[in-house]
């Protein structure tokens, strides 16, 4: 044989397996701030999807291909916009998952639904993500309602008698930051609160950007406020309890909405002694009833043997957990379009104390997942322990004081 015809020869055939290599990949797009004010717990969740993907991989990929992720940086509202465009016109990703914050992924899962291209929330928890009937996205996390729901609950069935006091008798003030994160859990809260008949005596909304926090905490002082509700995010959390204490307000409980609360960097920063016995309503953390979360220890193993350490949150849970239900659903589909995508999430059927989160996923009005539900949880010596509801927890409840 001469030499040319060896040449194209190995060309073509090279031509061939490269073709073969592109066809076995399946790109998904990765839509979280992983810079700027929330880029902590945005890389966080991140890493939840990414361990999901590694998991998947290690087994032979998704439907015999092996998945790319391909991240998008949401450091604003207009950058995720654009990213999540990037990610459909240049990358031609199957579907998109995300994003932490509810304001990115509200703007960010429009462009997709123009798109047609199915849109995954993991992590965002404002009603507006699913409120507005979006046909391609799909949330598998809890809800701000759930959110609210559960801190209400734990109010009446934890924080009142352990004071010795009725719920009734509580003076509540909610405080907020306002975006759509902060006015949708804030805005359940005080729902709950009255159905409930607790006193709400204060609502104040902040920017989450704020620097001071002062005139908030004098005016709950003044108001002689028992319980104070805060949704907010890691800054605004911190400079919370730091202002009150610099202020001696000290209220029977503090109750927590979300990362902010959630984090050792946030009872680092705060001082463990200020933060000692602060509660919080969040996804599945990690000091939990092992029973009721199977499947959790592997996860922190495989966790710190690709970050090396433990999680920073359970964000990185609760985006394992969602992005393992839709991968492994849609490893049984036929292709990757939108339409066999929609139709296999929408059958996913996962009973409740089978995941490592401890709920089950079942998409439901709205593609809402209907088993998803929130924890309580307490800064105790140093960790934050579940501590509600009782098949949950790993320890009991304490007073702050």
């Amino acid at each position: 044989m001469k030499l040319t015809t060896i040449l194209k020869t190995t060309a073509a055939a090279g031509a061939i397996l490269g073709a073969q290599a592109a066809h076995a990949e399946v790109t998904f797009g990765a839509l979280y701030p992983f810079s700027g004010q929330l880029a902590l717990l945005g890389e966080e969740s991140a890493r939840g999807l990414e361990l999901a993907v590694d998991e998947i991989n290690a087994n032979g990929g998704l439907q015999g291909e092996q998945i790319v992720l391909e991240r998008g940086d949401a450091v604003d509202n207009n950058q995720a916009i654009g990213e999540a465009r990037r990610l459909i016109s240049r990358e031609n990703v199957k579907a998109i998952f995300g994003s932490y914050s509810s304001s990115r992924s509200i703007a960010a899962s429009q462009v997709a639904e123009l798109s047609g291209i199915p849109y995954f929330e993991l992590g965002a928890v404002a009603d507006e993500v699913t409120g507005r009937g979006l046909e391609y996205l799909f949330r598998v996390n809890p809800t701000a309602e759930d959110m609210a729901d559960t801190i209400i609950n734990m109010i009446v069935d934890k924080v009142a008698p352990m004071n010795g006091v009725e719920a009734s008798d509580l003076k509540i003030g909610i405080i907020h930051e306002d975006s759509s994160y902060g006015t949708s859990v804030s805005g359940h809260q005080e729902r709950f609160a009255e159905e409930a008949g607790l006193d709400v005596v204060a609502k104040l909304a902040y920017p989450a950007s704020t620097v001071d926090m002062s005139s908030i905490v004098l005016d709950l002082k003044q108001r002689e406020v028992d319980v104070v509700l805060q949704t907010s995010y890691q800054n605004d959390s911190v400079l919370f309890l730091q202002q009150s204490n610099e202020a001696g307000f000290e209220p029977l409980a503090v109750i927590g909405g979300g990362g902010g609360y959630s984090t050792q960097a946030t009872a680092d920063a705060v001082g463990h002694e200020i933060i000692d016995g602060v509660l919080n309503t969040d996804f599945t953390q990690y000091i939990v009833n092992k029973e009721f979360t199977p499947g959790i220890d592997d996860f922190l193993a495989a966790y710190d043997a690709k970050y090396g350490g433990e999680p920073l949150s359970g964000h990185s849970l609760t985006n394992y957990v969602g992005a393992m239900a839709i991968l492994t659903a849609l490893n049984e589909a036929s292709d990757f379009e939108p339409a066999t995508i929609i139709e296999t999430v929408k059958a996913i059927d996962i009973p409740e104390g089978t995941t490592a989160a401890g709920y089950g996923v079942k998409f439901g009005e709205n593609n809402q997942n209907e088993r998803a539900r929130m924890m309580g949880l307490q800064w105790q010596d140093g960790k934050l322990v579940t501590v509600y509801p009782d098949d949950a927890a790993a320890a009991e409840m304490r007073t702050k004081n």
